[in-house]
């Protein structure tokens, strides 16, 4: 699994289309799909972090549905974007979701084979 991360607007999809070779049918845009075990080759999770929060406010497990995935599917890439800087939210939910969101980034980048940091279209090696 490859782990991609940056700031909002930075190129992250498109450096990742053009570094990994995928096909855009292999984009999800801030979901898993549902019959991930018909899907063949790498797939792209794309704004996972927007993922996390719709598990969230659907009262689902993030960290134990995305642990699920990837005992299946390890050759996919994440994409998601830091929110852990900055302003804290007031509202609690978003609290919640920044936090919960940051614990599982932090999983998942312990367990990534490669971590990348994209400003500006540019990507940054990190593991």
């Amino acid at each position: 699994m490859k782990l991609i991360i940056g700031g909002y607007a930075q190129g992250k999809l498109r450096y990742v289309l053009s570094r990994y070779n995928v096909d855009t049918s292999k984009v999800w845009d801030g979901e898993i799909p549902e019959r991930a075990d018909e899907q063949r080759g790498t797939m792209v999770i794309n704004h996972f972090h927007n993922w996390v929060k719709s598990r969230i406010v659907c009262d689902g497990c993030p960290e134990e549905e995305i642990r699920q995935f990837l005992e299946k599917h390890w050759d996919c890439v994440i994409i998601s974007d830091e929110i852990g800087n900055g302003i804290v939210p007031i509202e609690a939910l978003e609290r919640e979701c920044r936090e919960r969101t940051g614990r599982i980034l932090v999983e998942l980048a312990a367990k990534a084979e490669e971590v990348e940091r994209v400003i500006c279209g540019i990507g940054q090696k990190i593991k």
